[in-house]
């Protein structure tokens, strides 16, 4: 019986995986849903201490990476700070934007995020006295960072779910 649970969180987790593309906390998801399982059946001892804390700090490394994602793409391509976080705001707009505006699921959410954080940027540098073309190549880069920053949280989710399906069978 044990192992038809274990195929239901997997089934679950894999949904959660499926929502970081639209900027939703999934690994948190799949690591919440893990660690009750883990505490549900604690007496099967099928997920260590170790394996959960493990998947928690590749949560921890991909919030940081997808946050910095757009800040960092548009500070090293020159903005200044208002600008940068022109791209926080932007991505997140765009984001929403997008999965409406572009039916193509998961790149319309991702196109839209990264038009949205070059957008953010552009208009902020510019408000802030920049050059058109000072302002547009930040804009780039702030998008670029925002397209990074995303796909290699997706990427350690990815890290994330395989290392819970294969613990979870591992003796």
């Amino acid at each position: 019986m044990i192992t038809a649970w274990i195929i239901l969180l997997l089934l679950v987790n894999l949904a959660w995986l499926a929502t970081v593309p639209f900027a939703l906390p999934g690994n948190w998801l799949m690591i919440i849903t893990t660690a009750l399982f883990a505490w549900w059946h604690r007496d099967a001892q099928i997920f260590s201490v170790q394996t959960l804390v493990a998947v928690t700090v590749l949560a921890v490394i991909g919030e940081v990476i997808e946050f910095l994602g757009g800040f960092g793409g548009a500070k090293g391509a020159g903005a200044r700070w208002q600008g940068a976080f022109g791209a926080i705001f932007g991505a997140v707009i765009g984001g929403l934007v997008g999965t409406f505006v572009i039916p193509l699921p998961v790149l319309g959410t991702l196109l839209g995020a990264c038009v949205g954080a070059g957008v953010g940027t552009f208009l902020l540098e510019t408000a802030g006295g920049r050059t058109m073309r000072h302002a547009f190549r930040s804009g780039v880069g702030a998008g670029v960072g925002v397209f990074i920053g995303t796909t290699t949280k997706c990427a350690i989710g990815v890290v994330i779910y395989l290392t819970i399906a294969v613990a979870a069978f591992w003796p």
